[in-house]
C-alpha cells in the first residue's frame, strides 16, 4: 500500500519560510517522480513544484519560481519543498505526489498523492 504523507506545515508571517517534507512508502522511490501541488480555497489544485527521480532535474510554477526549491533524498524516500519569501497568496493545502514518467502540470497524470498539509501566510 503506497502512502504519501506530508508534514512541515503551519502558520507563518508574509516574508518568513517554512520547509515541507513528505515521506513515501510502499513504492520503489527512487523510480518515481515526485512533485508539490496546491489547493487554495475556491480555487483549483495546481502545479508547484516537480523533480525527476534522479533529483537532477526540477520544474516550478512561474508564481513560485526563485522562492521555492524542491529537492529529494532517494536514502530517506523523502521529497522537501523549501519555501522562502511567503506571500499571503501562498495559502493553501499543500499536497506531495508521485508518477512515472516525465515531470508535467496535469494533476490528473499523477498516481499517488498525500493528504495534505495547511500552510496559512499572514500579512
Amino acid at each position: 500500500q503506497v502512502q504519501l504523507v506530508e508534514s512541515g506545515g503551519g502558520l507563518v508571517q508574509a516574508g518568513g519560510s517554512l520547509r515541507l517534507s513528505c515521506i513515501a512508502s510502499g513504492l520503489t522511490f527512487n523510480i518515481y517522480v515526485m512533485g508539490w501541488f496546491r489547493q487554495a480555497p475556491g480555487k483549483e489544485r495546481e502545479f508547484v513544484a516537480g523533480v525527476t527521480s534522479s533529483g537532477n532535474y526540477t520544474r516550478y510554477a512561474d508564481t513560485v519560481k526563485g522562492r521555492f526549491t524542491i529537492s529529494r533524498d532517494n536514502a530517506k524516500n523523502t521529497v522537501y519543498l523549501q519555501m522562502n519569501n511567503l506571500k499571503p497568496e501562498d495559502t493553501a493545502v499543500y499536497s506531495c505526489a508521485a508518477k512515472s514518467g516525465w515531470i508535467n502540470f496535469e494533476t490528473t497524470s499523477w498516481r499517488y498523492w498525500g493528504p495534505g498539509i495547511q500552510v496559512t501566510v499572514s500579512s
